[in-house]
């Protein structure tokens, strides 16, 4: 009995984890992780949770190498096997579903490092694109889903994502020309990769659109509904 309790007390306090691990996530992701099925929703959770933390040492970094710094741990922990990861970082935590993987999650944070640079060029762009895109194609393995338009659809999110954050007009403007090389059409993704086909839908009006954000105003969050409810 007191074991039982014990595992009901560490279920409800992973799930408190989790619901603060998901409040941190730019509205976009909260909005489309609700259209994951049950069976992926803690792995893409997982997933989105490390690029956003990632995301936020960019953007907050005061000075480059401090973010060096700080995304430098990151791929230090996952070189070490997951017993000897620190305990009590929930997101670290969750990244152990994709042992096996962890040179293209090392890859993830070498993507965002490269906004770091002084300069964006369209070399850096694309090795943005490529890092974050390769983390979705290792949360499609872990899935079994087919990911023939994975590539697609992480590189319209990751373009979108970038020219809505970035200040610089010049640097906007490059994102927004490789942009517009990706096919026009839309990815096509199975069901357990819901989430990715809602940030990619959002992704492709934003660039239409300039690099507007992602959610801007009834029409886009209408449109992440559709794309939650049926793909398209």
């Amino acid at each position: 009995m007191a074991r039982h309790l014990t595992l009901r007390l560490a279920d409800r306090e992973g799930e408190a984890m989790d619901h603060n691990v998901i409040e941190e996530l730019p509205l976009a992701q909260r909005l489309a992780l609700a259209y994951a099925p049950a069976s992926a929703r803690l792995p893409t959770l997982a997933l989105l949770a490390f690029d956003a933390q990632l995301g936020a040492i960019v953007r907050k970094a005061s000075e480059p190498i401090l973010g060096q710094i700080r995304i430098a741990w990151w791929r230090d922990q996952l070189d070490l096997p997951a017993e000897e990861r620190p305990r009590g970082n929930r997101v670290l935590a969750m990244l152990e579903a994709f042992a096996g993987e962890e040179e293209a999650l090392r890859a993830v944070a070498d993507g965002w490092e490269v906004l770091l640079r002084e300069e964006l060029d369209e070399a850096a762009i694309r090795e943005h694109c490529r890092g974050r895109t390769g983390g979705l194609q290792v949360l499609a393995r872990h899935l079994g889903c087919e990911d023939r338009d994975v590539e697609l659809a992480g590189n319209r999110w990751a373009l979108a994502d970038l020219a809505a954050n970035i200040g610089d007009a010049k640097e906007r403007d490059r994102v927004l020309a490789i942009g517009k090389e990706l096919p026009a059409r839309k990815a096509v993704l199975p069901r357990g990769l819901r989430p990715l086909a809602v940030l990619a839908g959002l992704s492709g009006r934003s660039l239409s659109r300039g690099g507007a954000p992602l959610l801007s105003g009834p029409a886009s969050v209408l449109a992440a509904i559709r794309l939650g409810l049926t793909g398209r």
